[in-house]
């Protein structure tokens, strides 16, 4: 696989949706790109997303969701060969029930533009995709006239459309046993600090006593 180069790309919003049903695991991006591209040699790995929309005056709760979308993507375009490039959410409205509705933009004509560079460039061998959006068919299909092999990753929980399964070479489920395999170890909880019960009879200068006997003893 010497000449073998391949490159991942990720919408963020569909990966969520993917997490989502996967009570939202914590996963290590270095071994999802791992899991993903095997044993072919990666170039670079981008990620796609928009941060949270806050309104002109913020709530509490839109600062802190922002707040930590910004650190998440920060800390991933620090890891090796890792790209985060940010669309930006607009405000669309409100739906028939009254909840918000945001539309991602700049997103998908970021991601199609880099898959078509880096195939007609003939950076990449192997590109691969998590993504639901037939919008990236024809990009795709350029990728693919220029001798890449496409792979798209996806779950059956968050189906990508039809015509995109139907457009790549290869699809493959992700999978409980595979989310699993990269998943971060939990952090541990912290020790409850062990408190001393007094001793019926024993005041609390009584202990102090005893303990500084104890120590003068040893």
């Amino acid at each position: 696989m010497n000449n073998f180069r391949g490159a991942i790309f990720i919408d963020g919003g569909y990966l969520d949706q993917i997490l989502k049903n996967f009570k939202w695991a914590r996963i290590d991006y270095s071994k999802l790109c791992e899991v993903l591209l095997n044993e072919v040699p990666l170039l670079r790995t981008y990620y796609y997303h928009c941060l949270p929309y806050t309104s002109p005056e913020p709530t509490e709760d839109q600062k802190t969701e922002y707040a930590n979308a910004d650190k998440f993507q920060k800390t991933l375009s620090r890891l090796p060969s890792f790209t985060v490039r940010r669309g930006k959410l607009a405000y669309r409205g409100t739906d028939e029930t009254g909840r918000p509705v945001f539309e991602q933009k700049r997103v998908d004509v970021a991601l199609a533009t880099d898959l078509v560079m880096h195939a007609t460039k003939r950076l990449i061998t192997h590109a691969v995709l998590i993504t639901g959006d037939s919008d990236f068919i024809p990009a795709v299909e350029i990728a693919q006239s220029e001798g890449v092999n496409i792979a798209l990753f996806y779950s059956s929980n968050s189906s990508p459309h039809d015509e995109l399964l139907d457009a790549v070479d290869s699809r493959k489920l992700i999978t409980q046993e595979m989310i699993e395999s990269i998943k971060r170890p939990d952090k541990p909880k912290p020790e409850t600090p062990r408190v001393s019960r007094p001793v019926p009879g024993i005041t609390a200068k009584k202990e102090t006593a005893i303990a500084e006997d104890r120590v003068a003893k040893v």
